[in-house]
């Protein structure tokens, strides 16, 4: 029998970590179109849903005054949320295991997405043979992060940082997609070609729906971020952000809705356009979410300390960092920098005076005393911390 955490903090840790991994397999399982790590998400569902029972239960027992019960509200409603993400993430791979059909076109666009999803096999004599996950520190290195290792028939989801790396041990990471040439040459294996530009001419009516599927999943992994870093931070102009993103993501997915009928007439199997539609709700309900933990902020609703501690010791740390004078970030566009493959850090937002940029591009310069929100592993903040020239626990 499994043993479960026993605190509202920990529980709240391993259910945030459990909804990220679920929704990073999820998306994995449509590009690869593989149903053992489909069937992987359910069972984490399953252990997501415990994690969730267990925590409303110990916040109405901390609930001992009203004062209590108004902090402890925060919580549940946070709960909620990551238990939203996690169900939505279920409906992803259902996509594989109920086959309804996903585009060829779908495939190639989700490999030129934020962060794409990446399979390998590890050749004997490799740089990272007989390392453990820890010791390779992969996001800092290459801005990938493993989601998975299949050893034979065996599975590992979410590996910890003991997992020692063995030869014929088949990877699936995500990250940017620079950083995939980084971890294939690191596994020894062949380094993957740059896909063609697309034909010149007018996009086809699957074209357009598709790009919308990949610019709402980029979206919603967004507004997640933005909600964690405003619960964090306290910061109602970033809870603001979700909210503009959460009208966005409505209005993309009526424009879908539009392309995907259209399209049908030209499909010889329409039914293949399916996938689509349920990839388009997963993705919305999943800005839901992150919408709905970002009211918190914007209600002034009195938080819980538990909620801050637990969000600043999941997998994927959330910080922010200044940019100060004379630092190597100072004068220097993001695309320069490569923070993702230097750092393992996705830079959600950028406030410059009261204004916040979010998805900040390539070609974005940072100055002295901007503000960057970032997410990504423990390690690679400390990384980006330097960059910017302040102290690790600066401004964190």
């Amino acid at each position: 029998m499994n043993e479960y955490p026993r605190n509202v903090k920990d529980l709240l840790i391993e259910a945030k970590d459990a909804s990220e991994l679920m929704v990073d397999l999820a998306y994995t399982a449509v590009f690869f179109d593989d149903e053992a790590i489909a069937e992987e998400v359910l069972r984490l569902e399953k252990r997501m849903n415990e994690y969730v029972h267990k925590m409303r239960i110990l916040s109405m027992l901390a609930a001992r005054s009203v004062d209590d019960a108004e902090e402890m509200a925060g919580v549940l409603q946070v709960t909620s949320a990551i238990e939203r993400i996690g169900d939505s993430a279920e409906d992803v791979a259902r996509v594989v295991l109920r086959d309804l059909g996903i585009p060829a076109e779908l495939l190639a666009d989700l490999s030129q997405a934020e962060e794409v999803v990446s399979r390998m096999r590890v050749r004997e004599g490799s740089a990272m043979e007989g390392y453990t996950v820890r010791e390779l520190a992969l996001p800092t290195r290459t801005g990938m992060r493993l989601i998975a290792i299949r050893r034979g028939l065996d599975w590992t989801y979410g590996p910890g940082g003991d997992e020692v790396i063995v030869a014929n041990d088949v990877l699936f990471a995500q990250g940017p997609p620079e950083g995939v040439n980084l971890l294939q040459e690191l596994a020894g294996a062949p380094l993957k070609e740059a896909k063609p530009a697309a034909p010149a001419g007018g996009l086809t009516k699957l074209d357009r729906a598709v790009d919308l599927i990949v610019e709402m999943k980029n979206l919603s992994e967004v507004a997640v971020g933005l909600a964690y870093a405003a619960l964090l931070f306290r910061e109602k102009n970033v809870a603001a952000e979700v909210g503009v993103l959460e009208d966005r993501m409505d209005g993309m997915r009526y424009e879908l809705e539009k392309w995907v009928l259209l399209s049908a007439k030209e499909t010889e199997d329409p039914q293949r356009l399916l996938g689509l539609l349920h990839l388009a709700t997963a993705s919305e309900n999943i800005c839901d979410a992150a919408k709905e933990m970002a009211v918190i902020i914007e209600e002034d609703v009195q938080l819980h300390p538990v909620l801050a501690a637990a969000l600043s010791q999941t997998d994927e740390v959330i910080i922010r960092a200044t940019v100060r004078p004379g630092s190597e970030m100072m004068g220097n566009t993001l695309g320069r920098l490569s923070l993702e493959t230097e750092t393992g850090m996705y830079v959600l937002a950028v406030r410059r005076g009261e204004r916040w940029i979010y998805r900040p591009k390539a070609d974005f310069m940072l100055l002295e005393n901007d503000v960057l929100l970032a997410s990504g592993p423990e390690e690679g903040g400390a990384a980006l911390f330097q960059l910017c020239g302040e102290g690790e626990e600066a401004d964190s």
